[in-house]
């Protein structure tokens, strides 16, 4: 690996200026509109071995919001609350080939619930199932696992992204309500309450080093190498690496399987976590994004990488 980590230091500079230019292919997200501000030729990324070695280039301490990478995480801590069978009674295990935030197979498909967990749909169902007595009380046992598994106790949700979220997602409030008209969220269960969970979460701050270390967790099956924890087990995050393989970016995640061939979650303020199993951690942010939602400069850095460094699992 020592050979590795040279050829990484020696060339990164080189590779990810090469990407930078992919940037003027995409634009910036504005649907959020605090989104909108992200300096667009933006392109950093973090690598993180288990020895605790970080190489990084570009402009990695450049921070953002975690997006949908968030999901992944919500995703495993729903399955520590609850188990498997709880979990997939709500959401299923299957790519849909749909936009992130369609509601279309909501209504189509039955029994009506979210294909996946990695869609809002199945975002907004898996933040229902996350334990606490309330959304304050939820909210905190997430950051508190961020930040576990970030190794920064300082974590924290940024608060003009959240009332930005908040303000504009009509989509994804009537996703909630419909999840509710179909019973994958509970009679009980206040709509309002759960979205507030869910804009929270996915407004935490973060820089590459941050999502490069949450990723290492997950390339070493749970445990913390920098720390000698285990903060997840091995079965939920076979379970996370699983669905970013076939889910994790969006309706392009066919395409990046093939050509970077490891696991990836990305999100619409440019971010991607990706997993090299057993090697290394990587947090990647480049806001300018394609149409699928996918940073354009990230994923041609990141497929880069693969082509270069032989990272691809097939």
């Amino acid at each position: 690996m020592a050979a590795e980590l040279e050829r990484l230091k020696s060339h990164l500079d080189e590779w990810v200026e090469r990407s930078r230019g992919n940037a003027k292919n995409g634009e910036v997200a504005s649907y959020i509109p605090e989104l909108a501000h992200a300096p667009k030729n933006a392109l950093g990324i973090a690598i993180l071995d288990p020895a605790g070695t970080l190489v990084q280039s570009g402009d990695s301490g450049c921070s953002f919001t975690m997006q949908s990478i968030s999901k992944v995480f919500t995703l495993i801590l729903a399955l520590m609350d609850r188990g498997e069978e709880t979990v997939f009674s709500k959401v299923g295990m299957e790519p849909t080939g749909d936009d992130f935030n369609s509601m279309l197979k909501l209504e189509l498909v039955e029994p009506g619930k979210p294909f996946n967990p990695l869609i809002n749909a199945g975002a907004i169902a898996i933040t229902s199932l996350i334990l606490g007595s309330s959304p304050e009380e939820k909210t905190e046992r997430i950051l508190r696992f961020f930040r576990d598994l970030s190794g920064d106790q300082t974590l924290n949700y940024n608060e003009a992204v959240y009332r930005s979220e908040k303000a504009t997602a009509h989509r994804n409030r009537s996703l909630a309500y419909f999840l509710k008209d179909n019973e994958v969220l509970d009679e009980a269960t206040d709509v309002e309450e759960v979205l507030d969970v869910y804009f929270k979460h996915c407004s935490v701050d973060v820089q590459c080093s941050h999502l490069a270390r949450m990723a290492l967790v997950l390339a070493n099956d749970g445990i913390d190498r920098l720390s000698g924890r285990e903060l997840i087990p091995r079965r939920y995050v076979q379970i996370a690496k699983t669905f970013m393989l076939m889910c994790g970016m969006y309706n392009a995640s066919g395409e990046f399987a093939i050509k970077a061939g490891f696991p990836a979650k990305s999100g619409v303020s440019g971010g991607i976590m990706a997993v090299i199993p057993g090697k290394y951690g990587i947090g990647v942010v480049g806001p300018s994004l394609n149409r699928k939602g996918n940073s354009t400069a990230g994923v041609h850095l990141l497929e880069t990488l693969s082509r270069q460094m032989g990272w691809s699992m097939f």
